[in-house]
Parts: structure tokens; C-alpha cells; sequence
């Protein structure tokens, strides 16, 4: 039987064979609009833009991204304008036309209300000020029956009261109670975290921020600790107010997910029945959550 003979016998065979191929042809301009539409196969390792100019970014914008400033953050004596953090991080590949979001400084300070602290535990108040764009500064520990307690604070040297209003990014020190004397917490482990990040872990654990060593750091918004003292085990504790030191180094230096691996030990041994309740508020790494989105 020949091919003219089988399809007059099987005429249902071509409306077949018609199909497939319709539906083969369909399938290849759909792949190749994906592809063109996607920009398949032309990616681009995105440059770090922290401590760029905002303005400058976006009229020498070689990947035609599309800048998106999720925050600004006062900081006094810096200019305004200026890349904080970026996302996606540097090295990573994109195509022309992604979003980048950047969180900048603000070019005016802005008011914030100082909100209500009086009777706060030292975690409770970090939590509060970051929340509404203050910095935590020093702790200062007096004579008090409660152990802990936020008595006090202020900004300069001059005494601030709730319901005031200041400009966010301004530093807020509070005075502590002592209790009876006997208050010790853990060392946070800091190894790999940014100064921002290290000093409110640090203030948190109710420790004051010491020395800070930035020898050789070209960006100090980006650089990350690389060594603390007292060192962090776990285990060890210290008094209210104890000063940590700390040393940075630039980020694109070092590996920092191997410097973590490296440093840091086994808390379990920690005793969670001495730490502080849980309250309700954020906690540092919920802040970090709610900050990175």
C-alpha cells in the first residue's frame, strides 16, 4: 500500500499529523518570544552602589535600572542623598531594567516623637527607638531597686521627655537601674554584622559599644566586625554596662559566612532561664527582618 492509498484509507491520519505540527510550530514561537521577552542569556553582574550619589546613579545608568528608594535615614553631617543599602546585593546578575532598592540619607532631618521608655527593659527601649528612626547610645547604670529598668534618657547631655519631638537619627542615652548589682548578660556574637547591627546586639544585651576600630575601612556603613572583645562562647557572663570592643573590616575583604562558620560556638548551653522574657516586641532579628524586606 502506498502513502496515497494509506492516507484515502486513513484520512484521520493527516488531520493528525496536521495537528503535531501546528502544535510543534506554536511551541517554538512561544519559547522564542519567552526568550526575547526574558532578555534570556543577558545578564550582568550588578556593581555595588553603596555610597554612590542617588543622583549620579541615575543619569549614568549603563543597566537602565529602576531605582526604587524604599527608605531615607537622617544622619547629621553626612550628606543627603547617599546609598546606604542596596538590593540586590553587589554581584549579583540581573537584567537591564530590574529594580534596585536603595535606602539612602536624607537630604533634611526629619521629627520624631520620642516615645514613652520610662519602665522599659533595655531591650524593650532599643526596640522602641529604632522603630521610630532613633539610634540607642550609651547606657549609664545608677543606683535603682529595679534591676534593668529604663529611669532616664537623653540626647547631648540634656534630659528628653516623652511626646517630645527630635530629629530622627539623633543618638538617645539612657540611664539603667542597677538593681542589686548583679545583673550579667552574653556577650552577643557580633562576628560578620555591620557597626548599625552590632551596636543595637550589643545595647540589647544591656553591654555598652567600647572601642571601635575602622584601621583601614575605606565604607564604614558597609564594614563588618571581624573580631569583638570579649569574645562570645555562649557561656560567659558579664556585668550590666560591660564595654565591648569591636574591629571592622571591609566586607568585600573577607568571607563573612566563613568568618561566622569559624568563629562562632554552640549556644545552647546558654541558660534561657535567665534571659530576658519575651515581651512582645521585636527582637533584633525581627528589626533585621522588617529592615532588609
Amino acid at each position: 500500500m502506498d502513502k496515497e492509498q494509506f492516507f484515502k484509507r486513513f484520512p484521520w491520519v493527516i488531520h493528525v499529523l496536521a495537528m503535531l505540527g501546528i502544535s510543534a510550530v506554536i511551541l517554538v514561537l512561544v519559547f522564542l518570544f519567552i526568550r526575547i521577552y526574558a532578555r534570556q542569556g543577558h545578564e550582568y553582574e550588578l556593581p555595588g552602589v553603596v555610597g554612590s550619589d542617588i543622583v549620579s546613579l541615575q543619569e549614568d545608568n549603563p543597566l537602565d535600572l529602576d531605582i526604587v528608594v524604599l527608605d531615607s535615614i537622617y544622619r547629621p553631617g553626612e550628606p543627603g542623598g547617599v546609598i546606604l543599602t542596596q538590593d540586590p546585593k553587589v554581584g549579583t546578575m540581573v537584567k537591564r531594567g530590574r529594580k534596585l532598592y536603595v535606602t539612602i540619607t536624607a537630604y533634611n532631618p526629619e521629627d520624631a516623637v520620642l516615645p514613652e521608655l520610662a519602665g522599659l527593659t533595655v531591650r524593650q527601649a532599643v526596640s522602641e527607638l529604632l522603630s521610630v528612626g532613633l539610634v540607642p547610645g550609651q547606657l549609664k547604670f545608677v543606683e535603682d531597686p529595679y534591676p534593668n529598668n529604663i529611669i532616664d534618657q537623653s540626647c547631648k547631655g540634656k534630659t528628653l521627655y516623652a511626646g517630645q519631638q527630635i530629629a530622627r537619627g539623633s543618638v538617645v542615652d539612657l540611664t539603667v537601674g542597677l538593681g542589686d548589682g548583679t545583673g550579667r548578660s552574653v556577650v552577643p556574637f557580633v562576628i560578620g554584622k555591620t557597626a548599625e547591627k552590632a551596636r543595637r546586639d550589643v545595647l540589647t544585651a544591656s553591654l555598652n559599644v567600647g572601642k571601635e576600630h575602622f584601621k583601614g575601612v575605606k565604607n564604614r556603613q558597609t564594614a563588618v566586625v571581624y573580631k569583638q572583645e570579649p569574645d562570645y562562647n555562649g557561656v560567659n557572663r558579664y556585668a550590666y554596662g560591660t564595654e565591648v570592643t569591636l574591629w571592622y573590616v571591609d566586607e568585600d575583604k573577607t568571607d563573612v559566612q566563613k568568618m561566622v562558620r569559624e568563629f562562632k560556638v554552640d549556644s545552647s548551653k546558654i541558660d534561657r532561664e535567665e534571659m530576658e522574657y519575651d515581651d512582645g516586641r521585636p527582637t533584633p532579628d525581627e528589626i533585621d527582618a522588617r529592615m532588609d524586606w
